[in-house]
């Protein structure tokens, strides 16, 4: 009898054992495909500004420091690295992909409150700071007020932004009209931004009567 329950006990923590790899491998299906890089980085991150806090403290130049303990192979590999770098924006493709570029461009510009960041992790407990769809209490979290107040700023500036490149020009009554329609006239000045310069006297010509 003894034997049979410990054969039961080891089934039973067996399959406890399996549910919990089971849960843990949904988990991580569920994270962005970037998810473990962007955590490295968030860890190296605050383990750099420690590492920071600690040399202005001893009224060390950090990044002399920092500096000093990378190999001179390893700066010569990164500063090729860096020449041979080529551009990323290679100019509209679709949509989805200038969606991508402005986040990308959007978020290089943030500049992150690492103190508040910590004390915020600290807080909430990993299990909830990183949640998955089956955490609960993330709706308990409430944003400070500076936080919204910038992102309201950021939003209003590319509003801004957004509203100078697609401002409707203007019509001016003074000039010729060489166009049917809207359309053709976009045409017509591409063509005369390209061309106008060859066909000035052949237009001046026309228009005085005296073009062969």
């Amino acid at each position: 009898m003894k034997k049979l329950k410990d054969l039961h006990l080891k089934r039973n923590e067996a399959r406890k054992k399996n549910h919990e790899e089971v849960v843990e491998e949904d988990r991580r299906k569920k994270l962005p495909q970037n998810w473990e890089a962007k955590k490295k980085r968030i860890e190296w991150e605050e383990e750099d500004e420690k590492k920071r806090k600690t040399a202005e403290d001893a009224g060390q130049d950090y990044d002399r420091v920092k500096m000093l303990e990378i190999s001179a192979e390893d700066a010569e590999r990164w500063d090729k690295k860096k020449r041979n770098k080529k551009n990323p924006d290679q100019g509209f493709s679709d949509y989805a992909a200038a969606s991508y570029r402005q986040y990308q461009r959007l978020t290089k510009q943030l500049k992150p409150d690492q103190d508040q960041y910590a004390r915020q992790k600290e807080k909430m407990g990993d299990e909830v700071f990183y949640p998955t769809v089956d955490t609960l209490g993330v709706v308990d979290h409430k944003d400070s007020k500076e936080g919204i107040d910038k992102m309201v700023d950021d939003l209003e500036k590319q509003i801004e932004k957004r509203g100078k490149y697609s401002r409707r020009r203007t019509h001016d009554n003074d000039d010729d009209i060489d166009y049917i329609n809207e359309r053709n006239a976009k045409f017509n000045k591409k063509l005369e931004r390209f061309y106008g310069k060859y066909t000035t006297e052949i237009k001046q010509n026309l228009e005085r009567g005296t073009a062969v």
